[in-house]
């Protein structure tokens, strides 16, 4: 995976990153960890420029992110009703259910999509129900633009710095998503915990 995406980037310079970086989000199992340390690595011995490939690979990722947030239109609230009208008794979901996290997501979903571009795999799955709870456009494009920018700017400066050592990035980006997934799971599990000792209060 990694050669490849290497060749692509070393044939087609910022071409290459954008479609990269395009595919990245649309496709997480091909890895920013590659594609923008190696980015920072090419400016040090071409005529790529820093600032030429964060263009690129920001331009990318917004590409990336609207056709997921596009799709996540296409699974409005209305689809959504219809598959827990059938199957939600399997997974004990109510059409409440929806509204609730339909309204969480209202209230909380720009932080979410902002934090979430800096996090491996969330980073393009997060545009997915920005779409479904048609989160505002604009405030979308802005927010996946700033994470997009901070997250691109890191790995690209440290790729820069590192050299012909830049593969190295990809060993500590393990680490780094390894600890963050535990982080969220762990959320998500006091989560859980927290709303089903609600439902059972309510029940009583």
């Amino acid at each position: 995976m990694g050669q490849w995406v290497t060749t692509i980037m070393e044939q087609f310079g910022y071409l290459g990153i954008f479609l990269m970086m395009t595919l990245e989000n649309l496709f997480p199992p091909i890895p920013s960890e590659i594609i923008l340390p190696f980015g920072g690595f090419m400016t040090t011995g071409s005529a790529l420029t820093y600032l030429g490939v964060l263009t690129a690979s920001t331009l990318g990722a917004l590409i990336g992110a609207m056709l997921l947030y596009c799709a996540g239109m296409l699974l409005d609230v209305g689809r959504l009703e219809k598959i827990v009208d059938r199957y939600g008794h399997i997974l004990r979901l109510k059409r409440t259910d929806i509204y609730k996290a339909d309204a969480w997501f209202e209230k909380y979903g720009g932080w979410t999509v902002f934090f979430c571009r800096m996090v491996p795999l969330l980073r393009s799955l997060i545009s997915i129900p920005a779409g479904m709870a048609r989160m505002n456009i604009g405030i979308f494009i802005l927010l996946t633009a700033i994470g997009s920018i901070i997250w691109n700017s890191i790995l690209i400066g440290v790729g820069a710095v590192l050299g012909h050592n830049w593969y190295r990035v990809a060993a500590f980006m393990d680490v780094y998503s390894n600890v963050v997934y535990g982080a969220i799971f762990v959320g998500i599990l006091f989560f859980c915990i927290w709303y089903m000792k609600k439902r059972k209060k309510k029940n009583l």
